[in-house]
């Protein structure tokens, strides 16, 4: 198969008019409408306001006894105050809570044996700070064989 790449001078062919439409001018066209029309139109914005519910394993705030509160430290570093873990500002909040009922509740502490001490150590320059003065250690018994 021979590919035939010139015409010859004489071709009809040469002669006619061209009957094919030159599209890429409406390409060229049609994308610049297309693209206008893209970026004229306002963005959708769908929200719908749902009401989710609480997270389950959400316990709730723990109450300032009138008597008596617990303040736990264990290994961890993980402190409790009456069973339910807190840290460090909500203890404050906690300690000027219960300081300003009209009698000071007393507050047991009760780090576990394996507490680090420099956290007891914070735990209780906190307690000072807050003015404290009704202040029992729960568990002594434990080191009575130290």
């Amino acid at each position: 198969m021979a590919l035939h790449l010139a015409r010859p001078a004489n071709d009809p062919q040469e002669e006619r008019p061209m009957g094919e439409m030159n599209t890429t001018p409406l390409i060229d066209v049609m994308l610049v409408l297309l693209i206008m029309f893209i970026i004229t139109i306002p963005m959708q914005t769908h929200s719908v306001g749902i009401n989710l519910p609480g997270n389950a394993t959400e316990t709730p705030a723990p109450q300032v006894d009138l008597v008596k509160n617990r303040l736990t430290v264990d290994g961890a570093g993980l402190m409790g105050w009456n069973g339910v873990p807190i840290d460090r500002l909500t203890l404050r909040r906690y300690l000027a809570r219960s300081l300003a009922l009209p009698t000071e509740p007393e507050l047991q502490f009760q780090p576990t044996p394996d507490a680090r001490y420099v956290m007891v150590d914070e735990l209780l320059a906190d307690i000072r700070r807050a003015g404290v003065t009704r202040l029992g250690f729960v568990g002594n018994e434990r080191y009575a064989e130290f």
